[in-house]
């Protein structure tokens, strides 16, 4: 592989593993036919048990439009593309400076954006549904 330009910019775990299925990482049996190397395999078969599973370039351009009203930094942007919080408590210390930046409603705000924008996990269960079934 030749590097056509160093540092050229971040990139989301959503396109992080969009380049790894094209280069061939599936979890079928045949992966390891592939050109890839055991680290890029392992790296696959993290990101597909992610939230970068369930995103399209469509729905992370879509919640950067919607970000511009919030003055996020791009770092900012993308922790909370990679991690989808999915509430306050977990959006809170990716945001710098959030208790000076942000009312509380500017900050439910964009937790709501979040939500409804961006896909959730694959398995992800909220932790009071998770408390309720082991009651069980």
């Amino acid at each position: 592989m030749k590097i056509k330009q160093g540092s050229a910019g971040i990139l989301t775990n959503y396109e992080v593993l969009e380049l790894l299925r094209s280069r061939g990482a599936s979890k079928d049996a045949t992966r390891l036919m592939s050109s890839l190397k055991l680290s890029e395999l392992k790296v696959y078969d993290y990101l597909v048990e992610t939230v970068a599973c369930n995103q399209t370039t469509n729905t992370i351009n879509e919640f950067r439009e919607k970000c511009s009203e919030f003055d996020l930094a791009p770092a900012e942007i993308l922790n909370i593309v990679n991690t989808r919080p999915y509430n306050r408590a977990f959006l809170y210390p990716i945001l710098e400076a959030c208790d000076s930046r942000f009312s509380d409603e500017k900050h439910e705000e964009l937790a709501k954006v979040v939500t409804e924008v961006l896909p959730p996990a694959p398995h992800h269960v909220k932790p009071d549904e998770g408390a309720l079934e082991n009651k069980n």
